[in-house]
């Protein structure tokens, strides 16, 4: 990541690490957090929640929620504090909204765009970017970090292409609205070099970590 970022012009320290836990044994989680490892991913609520309450002893861990948001999780995403990377429409938002102001928390999330417009991947698409932007930008509960995406597969070039494509979609609304969106969440393992010459700020890897996950 320090090679990537400094190669693009950046600052290292702009870019971090979530370490991708999906299906993978606490054992692992501690380990890797006694390495140094502070933020942890996780796609499904239920097994967040469990690792949550099983590693409570280690009080500085940040958990990110990176599955899709169904408005039935927003209590719970709001009661685990966990960062959320896939708020996608409307119905996410308001429900999000009223769960953190219900606990007078603020809520970190990413506005997730279906950069390609793929009809297997969830996502606002670019259309719907300013719309539910302007939700997010109201809000008083959410604090609105940026936006995330899931490329399509492809060669270097072509992922490349949609993580620019995020990029300029970002600084577009960041105008748009007279606001700061610090935060891209893009790239995995695959791929995280080439966020970070984009512009990522935090990149989600998972397999390069822990290795395949159980099944």
């Amino acid at each position: 990541m320090a090679t990537a970022a400094t190669a693009a012009g950046r600052d290292p320290a702009d870019v971090h690490l979530i370490a991708v836990s999906k299906r993978q044994p606490v054992e692992a989680i501690r380990e890797a957090y006694m390495a140094g490892q502070r933020h942890f991913g996780e796609n499904y609520l239920q097994e967040l929640a469990g690792k949550q309450e099983a590693l409570a002893d280690l009080d500085d861990i940040t958990w990110h929620f990176i599955g899709h948001v169904q408005s039935r999780k927003a209590n719970e995403l709001s009661r685990r504090r966990a960062w959320v990377h896939g708020v996608d429409s409307e119905s996410s938002i308001r429900r999000l909204q009223a769960a953190a102001d219900a606990r007078q928390a603020k809520l970190d999330v990413f506005l997730q765009i279906n950069i390609a417009g793929e009809a297997s991947k969830s996502g606002a698409s670019v259309a719907e970017a300013t719309r539910l932007g302007t939700l997010l930008h109201d809000s008083q509960g959410l604090a609105w970090r940026g936006l995330m995406t899931i490329p399509p597969e492809g060669s270097p070039k072509e992922t490349r292409h949609w993580f620019r494509e995020l990029r300029l979609l970002r600084d577009r609304l960041a105008g748009e609205f007279h606001v700061a969106l610090p935060d891209l969440s893009m790239g995995m393992s695959g791929d995280f070099e080439t966020a970070i010459a984009e512009g990522a700020t935090w990149v989600r890897v998972g397999t390069a970590i822990f290795g395949q996950r159980e099944t």
